[in-house]
C-alpha cells in the first residue's frame, strides 16, 4: 500500500536532484530553497525507512536503494503528465503530445523526414522536439521529461533502466571551407590541422571523448587553439568565413557538404564510428503514438541507405 505521506512534490524533489546530481541546483530548478530541498528529501527517506542518497562525496549521487527508487519515481510521474495532458487535450480537442529527445545531427538528418512520414498517418499528435547533448537528453528522459531519444549510447553507468534499439553508425569528420589551405597540400599531413584554429565537440558531449582519443592516437593530442561548440549554425558560419577544421559527426555537416559549402578532409575516422538509435526507459514502455513514430524514425535511415545503395 502507498504511504500516505508521499506526496508529489516528495517526487518533483527527488527527480531533480537526481538529474542535476545537485541539491543547489535542484532548488535553483525548482525555485525553492535549498533547506526546503534537504528537508523535503530528508521527509522522503524517513517515509521510506532507507537513505536514497550518498551525501558521503563531493557529489550527491544516489545509493542502490535511489538507483531502485528512481524507476519507479521517473515512471510515476510520467504516468502522471500522461494523465494530465490527455484531459488537457481532451479539453482543447488537440491530438496527444510526444516530446522527443534528439541529437543536433539527428534533429537536422532524420528527425524531418520522420516526422512528415508520421504525420502522414492522419495522427493527431504534437510532435514537441527538444535538442541537446546526449548525456542532458537521457538524464531527463529518466525522469520521466521525454518519452524518447533518438542519439548515440549512453556510457553504461547511464544506460540502467534504459533501452537502446541502434538504428545506424556514425563517425566524426574534419570539415573545412572549399579553398582552405590544406586542400592545397598535395600529401595531406593530420598534423598540420594545429596550425589553424579547431572547432571541437564540447567536453559534456557524447562524441569528446571519441574525438580526444582520436587525436592522440594520432600522435596529435588535444590542439591548443580551439573553440568548444557543438551549434551546427556557428559551426557552418565559422568554418566557412575562417581557416578554422571543424570537428563534428558527420551528419551535422553532411548538407554543406553534398551543396559543396563545405569539404572534408582526408582523414579515416573509421575508429571514431559510434551508434545512433532509439533509446526508451524499460519501465514505461511507449503507446501507440510514439510507437508509431518511432517506426517512422526506424524507416529513414533504412531509406536513406536504399537510396545510397542505388
Amino acid at each position: 500500500m502507498i504511504d500516505r505521506r508521499i506526496k508529489f512534490r516528495h517526487l518533483q524533489c527527488f527527480l531533480e536532484v537526481s538529474r542535476q546530481k545537485s541539491v543547489v541546483k535542484a532548488a535553483d530548478t525548482l525555485s525553492v530553497t535549498q533547506p526546503a530541498v534537504s528537508k523535503t528529501l530528508r521527509e522522503l527517506e524517513e517515509t521510506l525507512g532507507v537513505q536514497l542518497f550518498d551525501r558521503s562525496k563531493r557529489s550527491i549521487a544516489l545509493t542502490r536503494f535511489g538507483e531502485v527508487f528512481l524507476r519507479y519515481a521517473g515512471a510515476s510521474v510520467t504516468a502522471l503528465r500522461q494523465g494530465v495532458d490527455s484531459i488537457a487535450q481532451a479539453r482543447a480537442k488537440d491530438g496527444a503530445t510526444i516530446t522527443v529527445g534528439a541529437l543536433p545531427t539527428v534533429a537536422a538528418l532524420v528527425m524531418p523526414a520522420a516526422v512528415k512520414s508520421f504525420k502522414k498517418d492522419g495522427v493527431e499528435t504534437i510532435v514537441r522536439i527538444v535538442t541537446g547533448p546526449n548525456g542532458y537528453l537521457v538524464s531527463r528522459l529518466r525522469v520521466g521529461e521525454l518519452d524518447l531519444v533518438v542519439g548515440r549510447l549512453g556510457e553504461p553507468e547511464l544506460m540502467t533502466g534504459l533501452s537502446f534499439e541502434h538504428l545506424y553508425s556514425e563517425s566524426v569528420s574534419f570539415v573545412v571551407r572549399p579553398d582552405h589551405p590544406l586542400l592545397a597540400d598535395k600529401t595531406f599531413d593530420l598534423a598540420k590541422i594545429l596550425s589553424f584554429p579547431v572547432l571541437m565537440p564540447t567536453r559534456d558531449s557524447i562524441i569528446r571523448p571519441a574525438v580526444d582519443r582520436f587525436l592522440i592516437a594520432s600522435g596529435i593530442g588535444v590542439p591548443e587553439d580551439q573553440i568548444e561548440t557543438v551549434s551546427m549554425a556557428f559551426g557552418r558560419s565559422y568554418t566557412r568565413t575562417t581557416n578554422a577544421i571543424w570537428i563534428i559527426s558527420r551528419g551535422v555537416a553532411a548538407d554543406s557538404i553534398d551543396d559543396g559549402v563545405l569539404v572534408e578532409l582526408p582523414v579515416d575516422t573509421t575508429d571514431t564510428l559510434g551508434p545512433v538509435g532509439l533509446t526508451t526507459r524499460v519501465d514505461s514502455p511507449p503507446g501507440l503514438a510514439v510507437q508509431m513514430l518511432m517506426q517512422a524514425i526506424r524507416e529513414v535511415p533504412d531509406n536513406q541507405r536504399k537510396k545510397s545503395a542505388s
